[in-house]
């Protein structure tokens, strides 16, 4: 088992995982391997009540479904109210959206865009200010975000995708420079490229299989501390260009 510390739970000390964005693909296979190796997660979803597996699969276990939407500030200090003062050992923001058709050059949803870096870039900020407290407390004190080899300014040969791209590259601009802000606390920040995976975003012909993608993020997350923090990292642990 992977814990450490994080609370109590009938006189037990677990670790503790807050993963938004855990009601499908990689957010709810990061949500099930946690809670197999007897974690207590706080499983943060947008809409809790459509998020039949979700609920599923938090039932009669460690799990604690949030609702939470990333994007709405009100919404995560609501969610962080419900936690309180629980360490939190790894906050892993994975709520992200790809954006529509329209991001490129002569063809581009301007407005969608704008909502594209509400959740995908500011999102992650929204939640580590939160529950940065939380992390605080913890013994890991681990903040991560879901990133993408598409946010990658050196790996961009086919161009395209803007909305999505400039999205990645922010919040990778953003975590590099909260690991600089939070190294006094201790606490390490990371981003990470999951592989193209086979998710609802990724599309059926990914090579990569969710639980595979997240069985080596998580070896990554076990290795990361203030020496990695500030780094690019792909999910079987080499370091991405940025």
């Amino acid at each position: 088992m992977l814990a450490t510390y994080a609370l109590r739970c009938q006189g037990e000390t677990v670790a503790s995982a807050l993963i938004t964005g855990a009601n499908r693909g990689i957010g709810l296979e990061l949500t099930r391997q946690y809670l197999a190796d007897g974690w207590q997660v706080f499983a943060a979803a947008r809409n809790p009540a459509g998020a039949g597996d979700l609920q599923k699969l938090t039932q009669e276990s460690a799990g604690q479904v949030l609702a939470m939407d990333v994007g709405d500030a009100r919404s995560v200090q609501a969610a962080a109210s419900q936690i309180g003062s629980v360490p939190i050992d790894h906050l892993i923001n994975c709520a992200g959206v790809m954006g529509g058709s329209r991001q490129r050059l002569g063809h581009m949803d301007y407005d969608a865009w704008m909502q594209v870096l509400n959740i995908n870039t500011m999102g992650p900020l929204r939640v580590t200010e939160a529950f940065v407290d939380n992390v605080a407390r913890s013994e890991r004190k681990l903040v991560v975000a879901i990133t993408s080899g598409m946010g990658s300014l050196a790996d961009n040969t086919s161009g395209g995708y803007l909305a999505y791209r400039t999205s990645k590259a922010g919040v990778n601009m953003v975590m590099r420079s909260l690991a600089v802000d939070l190294a006094p606390q201790g606490i390490a920040c990371i981003v990470i490229n999951p592989g193209w995976v086979k998710t609802r975003m990724g599309g059926p012909n990914a090579p990569t299989a969710p639980e595979d993608s997240v069985r080596g993020m998580r070896k990554v997350f076990e290795k990361a501390g203030i020496p990695q923090s500030g780094k690019f990292f792909n999910w079987d642990g080499r370091e991405y260009a940025w």
